[in-house]
C-alpha cells in the first residue's frame, strides 16, 4: 500500500486557519470527519490528545505529525495541513511548526496500512522533500510530490548489505514509540541514513504496530561494538548485558543520530551489566513520574481486570440470589447465583492481591521480582494483611531481589544463566517470605484497628471522609490523587468496609458527567467539537471513567480542575452522610442498584455532584471567540 492510498486531495488543506496547537487538531481532525474517515470525531480527538499529552508529536524541522490508533477511526487516513506563517507546536528544537501531518490508523489495521504510515515518516526526515511541500501551489501538486517519492525512493530497510550480515555490524539499534506508528520509523531511518554517510554499518530492530522487524540477533548482537536504543516504551535491554549501551528517547533518534552514533564508536557509551541502571532517560512518555508511584501504578494496572471483572460478576450474583454462606470452592456450587461468586471472589478477586504485589516486584526488579511478589501477596491475602500487606510485599520483594541481584554482580559470567532459573526465584521467594511472615500479624491488627475505626466514625466524621476522597477522584482526572483514592477504597473493601468506595466511585463519575451536562446546559459556550465531547463524556461518566473529562481539562485545566474538585467532594460527602456502602469495586450505573443503602439516595449524590461541576463550570466558562462562533457557523 502507498502512502497516496491513504492521502487524498479530500484530505489536503494548504491553508490552515488555526494559530494554535488545539486548533490546528480541531482543524486537521475535521478534515478527516468531512473525508468519511472517522467513526467519532470526539473520540478521536480524545485520543489525540492523550498522544499529545505522553510526549510532543512536534518533531522539529517545521513538521508534526499528531497521530493515533483508535477504535474511533473508520478508515486508515492521513490529514496534511499547511501554515505558511507557523504554528507553536511544542515542537523539540522549539521552532514553529508549518507542515502537519495527522495520521489516523483503524485499531485493527492491517500490516499493509501502518507500513504505508510509517513510510510517510521516513520521507519527511528529507529536507528536499518538505521544500517541495512548502512550495506546492495545490492540492493537486501534493499528491504529485508523493507520487514521485514513491516511485523513486526505496526502502531502506531492505538496504543490508550481504556482506555486513556476514561479518556482522558496527552499530545495532532498537527503535520504538508509543503508538508505532511514526518516531519509531523516523528514529530508524535517521539512524540508517546519517549511519550511510558516515560509512558506519548499521542494523535497526523496529518495534512498531505491526511486530518487531528486523530482529537483532545474538550472533550480531556479540559482534557489535555497542547498541543504541531510542525507545519511549519498554525494551528489553538484557540481551544485551556486557555490550556499550546508549538508551535515549524515541525523538533523540530522530534528533541526534550523528551524536549517538560517534558516543558509540568513540568507546563513550557505557557498558550494560545487566542491574537495570538507565544509562540514559530511557521512558519519555513518562519523565515526571516518581519510582515509588511508577511501582505502584504498575501494579495497580494489571490488577483492575481482575478487580472490575471480579467485582462485577460478585454484584450481578445478588441479582439471582443472595446466599448467606460463603462460596469458596466447586462444591459450595449449588446455583447460578454460586456460580457468579465463585468466580468473581473465590478466583478473580482472589488474584488481586498477588497481582498488585507481583506487578509492583516486577516493575521495581523486572522479571525476576514476579515470583517473590507474588507469593508474597498470596501470603499477604491468606494472613489477613489484606490490601496493605500486598503494597508492603510487592514493594519488599522488588528491592529484596535488587539487593540479591547487587549481591551476586560478581557472580562468574559462566555461572550467570543460574542467576534467573534458580538464584533470583530461590533466593527471592524465601527472603520474601520469610520477612511477610514476621510482618503479616502486625499488618492484619493494623488494618483490623483502621477498619474499626472508620466503623466507628459519626456521620460528620464519614461525611468529611466522603468529601475528602471525593474531591481527591475529581482533582486531576484520573492522575495520581485519583488513583491513590481508588486504591485506598479498594483496600477498604478488602477489609470489609464498604464506605469509602462508594464516596471514591461517585466523586469519579461526576468529572465527565458534569462537562458533558455543562455542553448541554451551556451549549452555546462550547464549539461543535467540544459538544461532540461531551456525548462521549455521558458514557464515560456512567461508567466511572474519570478520564472521559481530560479533553476539557487539556483545553481549559484551572477551571475544569475546580468545578470538578468541588462536585467530586459534594458527590463524595453525600454519598456517606446517606449512609452509602458499595461492595463492588467498579462499575458506575450498573452496579448502582446493589449499593448498600439507598440506591436512589447515591443516584441523587452522584447528580447532584454533576449538576454542581456542570453549573460552575459553564458560568465561569468564557463566551467563544469571535473566530469560533465564525467556524461554528461556517460548519453549519
Amino acid at each position: 500500500m502507498k502512502v497516496t492510498d491513504l492521502l487524498t486531495a479530500a484530505t489536503v488543506n494548504l491553508d490552515l486557519k488555526s494559530t494554535t496547537k488545539k486548533d490546528v487538531l480541531d482543524e486537521l481532525a475535521n478534515t478527516l470527519n468531512k473525508a468519511g474517515k472517522l467513526n467519532d470525531l470526539a473520540a478521536y480527538r480524545a485520543a489525540i490528545d492523550k498522544r499529545e499529552s505522553e510526549s510532543t508529536t512536534g518533531i522539529g524541522d517545521g513538521v508534526a505529525i499528531p497521530h493515533s490508533k483508535t477504535p474511533a477511526v473508520k478508515e486508515a487516513a492521513i490529514a496534511f495541513g499547511r501554515s505558511k506563517e507557523g504554528v507553536d507546536f511544542q515542537s523539540l528544537d522549539g521552532q514553529p511548526a508549518h507542515l502537519f501531518f495527522m495520521i489516523a490508523a483503524e485499531d485493527g489495521a492491517n500490516a499493509t496500512h501502518l507500513e504505508a504510515l510509517s513510510t510517510l515518516s521516513t520521507f519527511l526526515i528529507k529536507p528536499d522533500f518538505r521544500e517541495k511541500l512548502m512550495n506546492a501551489e495545490s492540492r493537486e501538486d501534493v499528491i504529485r510530490i508523493f507520487e514521485e517519492e514513491e516511485s523513486g525512493s526505496k526502502n531502506v530497510a531492505a538496504e543490508e548489505s550481504p556482506a555486513d550480515k556476514e561479518k556482522g555490524y558496527e552499530i545495532l539499534a532498537v527503535t520504538g514509540c508509543p503508538t508505532g506508528i511514526a518516531h519509531t520509523y523516523m528514529a530508524a531511518d535517521a539512524l540508517k541514513q546519517k549511519a550511510k554517510e558516515m560509512g558506519v554499518s548499521i542494523k535497526v530492530q523496529t518495534n512498531g504496530s505491526t511486530g518487531i522487524k528486523n530482529k537483532l540477533q545474538s550472533d550480531e548482537i556479540r559482534k557489535a561494538k555497542g547498541i543504541i536504543v531510542a525507545a519511549s516504551i519498554k525494551i528489553d535491554v538484557e540481551p544485551f548485558k556486557g555490550k556499550p549501551l546508549i538508551q535515549v528517547p524515541v525523538t533523540d533518534g530522530i534528533r541526534k543520530p550523528e551524536e549517538l552514533i560517534n558516543r558509540v564508536l568513540e568507546g563513550k557509551a557505557p557498558v550494560y551489566q545487566g542491574d537495570d541502571t538507565k544509562t540514559d532517560k530511557a521512558e519519555e512518555a513518562a519523565p515526571k513520574q516518581s519510582g515509588i508511584y511508577k511501582n505502584l501504578m504498575n501494579g495497580i494496572t494489571y490488577m483492575l481486570p481482575f478487580v472490575v471483572g471480579g467485582g462485577i460478576l460478585i454484584a450481578i450474583s445478588y441479582m439471582f440470589g443472595v446466599n448467606p454462606n460463603p462460596v469458596r470452592s466447586a462444591a459450595d456450587v449449588h446455583s447460578f447465583s454460586d456460580l457468579l461468586r465463585f468466580i468473581g471472589s473465590a478466583n478473580s478477586i482472589f488474584l488481586m492481591i498477588p497481582i498488585l504485589a507481583g506487578f509492583i516486584a516486577m516493575s521495581i526488579a523486572d522479571r525476576p521480582g514476579l515470583a517473590p511478589g507474588m507469593v508474597g501477596g498470596l501470603m499477604a491475602y491468606t494472613g489477613g494483611a489484606g490490601f496493605l500487606g500486598g503494597l508492603i510485599a510487592g514493594f519488599l520483594a522488588g528491592y529484596v531481589v535488587q539487593l540479591i541481584k547487587w549481591l551476586f554482580r560478581n557472580w562468574p559470567q559462566s555461572l550467570d544463566g543460574l542467576k534467573p532459573v534458580l538464584i533470583f526465584p530461590l533466593l527471592g521467594i524465601f527472603v520474601t517470605g520469610s520477612l511477610m511472615f514476621l510482618i503479616n500479624q502486625p499488618i492484619s491488627l493494623l488494618m483490623n484497628g483502621m477498619t474499626s475505626w472508620l466503623s466507628s466514625l459519626g456521620t460528620g466524621n464519614l461525611v468529611f471522609l466522603g468529601l475528602i476522597l471525593g474531591g481527591m477522584m475529581g482533582i486531576d482526572l484520573g492522575g495520581p490523587f485519583n488513583k491513590i483514592a481508588f486504591t485506598f477504597g479498594i483496600a477498604m473493601i478488602s477489609a470489609g468496609n464498604f464506605y469509602p468506595q462508594a464516596a471514591v466511585m461517585a466523586g469519579g463519575m461526576v468529572p465527565p458527567l458534569g462537562m458533558a451536562l455543562a455542553t448541554t446546559l451551556f451549549a452555546r459556550k462550547f464549539t461543535r467539537p467540544m459538544r461532540d465531547a461531551g456525548k462521549v463524556a455521558y458514557v464515560l461518566g456512567a461508567a466511572f471513567i474519570s478520564e472521559g473529562a481530560i479533553p476539557f481539562g487539556a483545553a481549559d485545566p484551572i477551571r475544569v480542575i475546580v468545578s470538578s474538585t468541588i462536585g467530586s467532594a459534594i458527590a463524595g460527602g453525600l454519598s456517606l452522610l446517606f449512609g452509602i456502602g458499595l461492595r463492588p469495586p467498579h462499575g458506575g450505573i450498573f452496579v448502582i442498584p446493589l449499593v448498600q443503602g439507598n440506591p436512589w439516595l447515591y443516584l441523587l449524590s452522584i447528580i447532584i455532584g454533576a449538576v454542581a461541576t456542570a453549573v460552575i463550570y459553564g458560568i465561569w466558562k468564557k463566551p467563544l471567540t469571535d473566530k469560533e462562533v465564525q467556524n461554528e457557523k461556517a460548519e453549519a
